[in-house]
């Protein structure tokens, strides 16, 4: 025999057989050892033996597959908001109001950057080339829509609307802006170093960061320290009333723009005189912005807004007001207990802010317990159909889904609630963990153990979140939109068994009733006046409110199958109870968007899983 050349005898031969068997044998084992060490410890429990490898993967396998499953209908439910209702041309979505159409970029801005944060095998299934190309394509598409919108909202007339509707723009912008900064450092930030270039949708920041400053300096206004020792009014053209959404908005709006912020070097275009000195008095993590989020949520902790099961109740009004030269008691003192869930939302992401400024373990405290009085409300764990305070059976529920009387401002509230949520318990981004070294360098306390903690109380959420997800999720129709009642199980029975939502008792339905509403005869102004098909219903209902708590179970209104002008087609064979009143809205879908957006949150955190 040769070997390398050279002629070999026999015993040589067998001794370098055995010798190279010995290493094969040697570096298959230590590659598989090595292998194993690397694997994520959570997928490994102390049974494991190396003949129960394939079955460990198994579950692995089905995690992904569901995390994609997920992903798609996220993608899918983004597809549809956008295809279906909004104008590339007018820049908005035509359907929607000045302040839900703000609500809807916010959405459409914290789901691409979900998408920018997936793996793109999750996506795609091409070429890592053509994956690359396809996802910038995904995001920059909608991306483009955002920044349409950016020049077809409605920013002349909000700024003569109420204090929520301008904070509302604040929100929006600043997750714009929070989604650019994220696609830029995940996709190029590594790859353009050496160019110090970032990725090219980044210049929509600084018109973004102006149209922040102005909503904020103009919607900082509204804080009022002459009635109920202060606090936030909802509007100036109403008389006083300190509601919950007017207040948490201001708080989120406040930390948000101290953490998030980039400052704005725009001058004013209406100020010509200005020109050449500094456009605002604020700059990155001004402590202004932080000193007015903790001073409001003390104000608002402190107000005795909470009623039912500890749920923030929709606001305040002062006892024998009349005029500012007649302003009665000056307290908050009259409280409309009516509740809706996107007053149990808003704050959520506050309060996430408050502790990553603070390093204040009380502000995720009571954002915990203000979650879990939320779910609680919904009846979870149980599955009765029993009304439990906002929502049955688990799922979350508007108290007018089950009569259909919904406005659209209620369509857009549980989606609401969904993005804060997940706002209050998203992992740390790139900037988050910048933020965070900075503030240590300057007060020396370590976040990042409070926030396992903190993660950890958001974990034992999932379960909860999946339940509305898949709820939200039946409710599709043909076109893949979403309808507003999540919590009424499909195909439907008979209509005539639908158990109606209570009342809290004394409460106020100012979002969907409006100036038609007990009580609102001096909230004129902005309301707007909704238009109903059963005023015999409504009627029954102000007479039973009079009374006592209302229960609308004993004259349940007549359902209509009736196509609305925003639908394309009727179900055929069954009895669709979201096809009452507006019917499907661009808002319907927003919601659907944002719960879906929250359970991909879940399945994709390390310590959210």
């Amino acid at each position: 025999m040769t070997l390398f050349g050279f002629r070999s005898r026999p015993d040589f031969q067998q001794s370098l057989f055995f010798s190279v068997v010995v290493h094969l044998f040697l570096f298959f084992i230590l590659t598989n050892v090595n292998a194993l060490a690397q694997r994520q410890q959570n997928f490994l429990t102390q049974q494991e033996t190396p003949a129960s490898t394939e079955a460990q993967r198994q579950p692995i396998q089905e995690e992904t597959s569901s995390i994609k499953t997920t992903l798609e209908q996220l993608v899918a439910a983004l597809d549809v908001m956008q295809d279906a209702y909004f104008e590339q041309w007018l820049g908005t979505w035509p359907t929607s109001t000045d302040w839900t159409a703000a609500v809807l970029n916010t959405h459409v801005s914290a789901a691409i950057s979900s998408l920018t944060s997936a793996p793109l095998e999750l996506l795609f299934s091409s070429s890592k080339a053509q994956e690359a190309l396809a996802h910038e394509n995904l995001i920059d598409r909608y991306f483009d829509h955002i920044s349409a919108f950016y020049f077809g909202e409605n920013a002349f007339g909000l700024r003569n609307q109420a204090f929520d509707d301008m904070m509302w723009v604040v929100l929006g912008w600043l997750e714009s802006i929070k989604f650019q900064n994220l696609h830029s450092e995940l996709h190029y930030a590594s790859v353009n170093h050496t160019m110090h270039q970032s990725w090219h949708g980044t210049q929509l920041r600084r018109p973004a960061a102006h149209r922040v400053r102005v909503f904020y300096e103009l919607a900082s206004q509204g804080w009022d320290d002459s009635l109920c020792r202060g606090g936030m009014v909802w509007s100036p053209y109403l008389s006083p009333y300190k509601n919950a959404v007017t207040n948490e908005l201001f708080i989120s709006a406040s930390i948000g723009m101290y953490l998030y912020f980039p400052g704005d070097p725009i001058n004013s275009p209406f100020l010509a005189a200005d020109r050449g000195k500094s456009a605002s008095k604020y700059g990155r993590h001004d402590p202004t912005h932080l000193a007015a989020a903790a001073k409001a949520y003390q104000w608002l902790k402190d107000s005795n807004m909470t009623g039912f099961g500890g749920l923030y109740a929709d606001g305040f009004h002062i006892r024998g007001w009349r005029s500012t030269q007649h302003p009665g008691t000056r307290q908050c003192d009259v409280l409309n207990t009516m509740l809706y869930t996107y007053n149990q939302g808003i704050v959520l992401s506050g309060l996430r802010g408050l502790w990553l400024a603070t390093n204040s373990k009380e502000y995720l405290r009571d954002g915990h317990e203000l979650v879990r009085n939320v779910i609680r409300a919904t009846g979870w764990p149980n599955v009765s159909s029993r009304w439990a305070g906002l929502g049955r059976g688990g799922v979350l529920e508007e108290i007018c889904d089950s009569s259909g009387d919904c406005s659209q401002d209620s369509h857009t509230f549980k989606g609401i609630f969904f993005h804060h949520l997940a706002e209050f318990c998203r992992s740390l981004s790139p900037e988050d963990e910048r933020l965070i070294v900075h503030l240590a360098e300057r007060d020396g306390q370590d976040r990042k153990s409070l926030f396992r903690w903190h993660q950890a109380k958001c974990s034992g959420y999932r379960p909860w979140i999946e339940l509305n997800a898949n709820a939200a999720l039946m409710t599709r129709n043909e076109e893949g939109k979403f309808g507003m009642w999540w919590g009424r199980p499909y195909p439907d029975a008979e209509p005539a068994f639908i158990e109606t939502a209570t009342l809290p008792f004394g409460a106020v339905d100012y979002s969907n009733f409006g100036d038609r509403a007990e009580g609102s005869e001096q909230l004129v102004g902005l309301l707007k006046r909704q238009q109903y098909g059963n005023t015999a219903f409504f009627d029954k209902l102000q007479d039973n409110l009079k009374s006592g708590p209302a229960s609308v179970k004993s004259f349940q209104p007549k359902y209509t199958t009736s196509k609305h002008p925003f639908e394309a087609k009727e179900t055929k064979n069954t009895f669709d109870v979201n096809y009452r009143g507006r019917g499907r809205t661009v808002e319907t879908q927003s919601g659907g968007l944002a719960v879906l957006r929250a359970l991909y949150q879940w399945k994709t955190s390390s310590f959210l899983d």
